[in-house]
């Protein structure tokens, strides 16, 4: 058996390719898998389970269908999909985890993030990500008409991308003192999350002796995954995206 982690798809209709990707993936790579976890930004966006696109409803009936032959899927918030609810995770049969989120994975505590809350030196965008992550504005985004929220979000991604032009590259990259927070604070050794775009595996010190931190890496231009067994060493992997 085996436990599988990706995240950082940004699936949207411009890219087919990596839709294409995913649902080969989803044949190729996890059937038959006991569990597979997608860490944040499964979506490039995500604006209310109302909208309802055919990528949506596409994505939704396969993962379903891994669903139904036996494998646990679960689904993490990311910076650009939080809007994720329950109706859609019923639709594709997952089931939606707190970020951050601690599992046993054979035997081993480890703690599950989507990574953009580690990125505590990019101050206004946590000012940003504590705002729009409050209930009451949740609320208050869902409740306006799906025209208007569609309009918000191309609106945001433009000024997303203006914005981090100008920043520093190590801005957005984790805090390492944060991280060792986060160790210390959930008393593991593994930690495993996306968002960085930084596929790679770091060795620290927490709690006293040592630790991992494991990066997963975004589908832009490979699929990146992470496979887990009881018997044996994890293995970060990637594939060309045309090639699954």
């Amino acid at each position: 058996m085996s436990t599988l982690f990706i995240s950082d798809l940004h699936l949207e209709e411009s890219r087919p390719d990596i839709t294409g990707a995913f649902l080969g993936f989803l044949k190729n790579e996890t059937m038959g898998a006991e569990r597979l976890y997608i860490l944040g930004d499964f979506f490039e966006a995500w604006i209310g389970d109302d909208e309802r696109t055919p990528l949506q409803e596409q994505v939704a009936a396969a993962l379903r269908d891994v669903r139904d032959s036996g494998t646990d899927i679960f689904l993490m918030h990311g910076n650009r999909d939080f809007l994720i609810g329950e109706d859609f995770c019923e639709r594709a049969g997952t089931t939606l985890l707190d970020d951050p989120t601690v599992i046993d994975l054979y035997g081993s505590p480890t703690l599950l993030m989507h990574g953009d809350s580690l990125c505590i030196d990019d101050v206004e965008y946590q000012k940003f990500r504590a705002n729009m992550r409050n209930p009451k504005t949740v609320e208050m985004l869902l409740a306006r008409p799906l025209e208007d929220r569609q309009l918000m979000a191309r609106q945001l991604r433009q000024i997303s991308m203006a914005k981090n032009q100008g920043k520093a590259e190590s801005i957005m990259d984790v805090n390492l003192d944060e991280v060792v927070n986060e160790f210390e604070r959930h008393g593991v050794q593994l930690m495993i999350h996306g968002h960085t775009h930084r596929p790679a595996t770091h060795e620290l010190e927490a709690n006293g002796c040592s630790a991992r931190r494991i990066v997963l890496g975004d589908w832009d231009e490979n699929v990146w995954w992470l496979v887990a067994r009881s018997d044996q060493p994890l293995e970060l992997k990637k594939t060309p995206l045309d090639s699954v």
